[in-house]
């Protein structure tokens, strides 16, 4: 090897001791490894010097229920069989447990042997902690509120024989939004199933002005001693959304009236149409936001779901529009409240 190659892979080793979370090696010899970044400490709470000569100090920080499968898949690309990744659980010696996502590429000589196995080691403790929420938020959307929604709706099917004629009405309203959480109960799953499998969202055009129109519709029932206003008049557009778009403005608009501590909560909605986004602005004349709190609110820069913000509602809204490509953000509004801004991609 020339001593530029060797200054080449020095410089390269050097750069994965700085990073977190990552760690390298690479071995020339079934059990042993020739390098090992400082990364791996990071990960398995050992340092590297205690693994180098010997594997099956690494492999017994495996989780038991994991060890097998890592062993044959470090056993395959030994022998030149498999060159994928795959995931395992990492048991640190106080006990603490990290996830890991493993990928050992193959090096190979002129004469296609291999020669070389690179591993690369992410710790991916945090994914793998959201995963665990969004399927605990699917097991009570799909489950608890679900059945409750179906008692619910039941109930008002049966009373609705014994109202006069202005209760129909209210029963009617009952029935439609009840009917409503259900069938976002079915979108909620589907979100969640994509964002667990790691795939992109179905992102198509979508029809502002219905969505729009239809969550004020809803939260003005909800929210009888709110006051709704639309400034101007809502735009006809298609933006770039899917089905869960209704979501966002559901909860920015009940987050603007169930955090607003007037005796008249208002909400003032306004749109902006753009050459290549249409921006869509919710008002509220509530106590405000610091400026020190309006990114924590949606959760960024937190731990997901279990940031100190407003709630799971603003860390949804936050998920939703950052995956049809837009942005969110809080402003301040006068004389007094916070103003909400979603911008999103024009589909038209």
């Amino acid at each position: 090897m020339s001593n530029a190659s060797l200054g080449e892979r020095r410089d390269f080793r050097a750069l994965f001791d700085q990073l977190d979370g990552v760690a390298l090696w690479t071995a020339t010899e079934p059990g042993t490894f020739d390098y090992i970044s400082a990364g791996f400490e990071d990960i398995w709470g050992i340092p590297p010097e205690e693994v180098e000569d010997d594997i099956s100090v690494m492999l017994d920080s495996i989780h038991p229920d994991d060890r097998d499968r890592v062993r044959a898949n470090i056993e395959a690309s030994a022998q030149g069989l498999r060159d994928e990744a795959y995931e395992g659980r990492v048991v640190q010696p106080d006990g603490s447990i990290r996830w890991v996502l493993t990928r050992q590429v193959l090096v190979r000589d002129d004469d296609g042997e291999v020669s070389e196995v690179v591993g690369i080691c992410t710790d991916i403790t945090e994914q793998k902690r959201r995963e665990q929420e969004l399927e605990l938020l699917n097991r009570i959307v799909r489950h608890d509120i679900r059945n409750d929604m179906a008692v619910v709706l039941g109930w008002a099917e049966i009373l609705q024989d014994h109202v006069d004629a202005e209760g129909e009405e209210y029963v009617r309203n009952i029935l439609s939004s009840g009917e409503h959480v259900v069938e976002l109960t079915e979108v909620a799953r589907d979100y969640v199933e994509t964002i667990v499998s790691n795939e992109t969202l179905d992102v198509e055009p979508v029809a502002l002005r219905p969505v729009l129109e239809t969550e004020l519709s809803l939260r003005e029932e909800s929210f009888p001693e709110a006051e709704f206003v639309v400034d101007g008049s809502l735009p006809d557009v298609e933006v770039a959304a899917d089905s869960m778009l209704s979501s966002v403005f559901r909860n920015l608009l009940n987050n603007a009236v169930q955090h607003n501590d007037t005796e008249t909560p208002r909400v003032e909605v306004s749109c902006d149409v753009r050459d290549d986004t249409v921006e869509v602005r919710i008002a509220d004349n509530g106590p405000g936001i610091s400026d020190d709190h309006k990114e924590i609110v949606f959760g960024k820069g937190e731990r997901g779901l279990g940031s100190p913000g407003t709630g799971i509602g603003l860390y949804l809204v936050d998920t939703l529009v950052s995956q049809y490509g837009g942005e969110v953000w809080a402003e301040d509004n006068e004389p007094t409240g916070t103003v909400f801004v979603v911008e999103l991609l024009r589909a038209d």
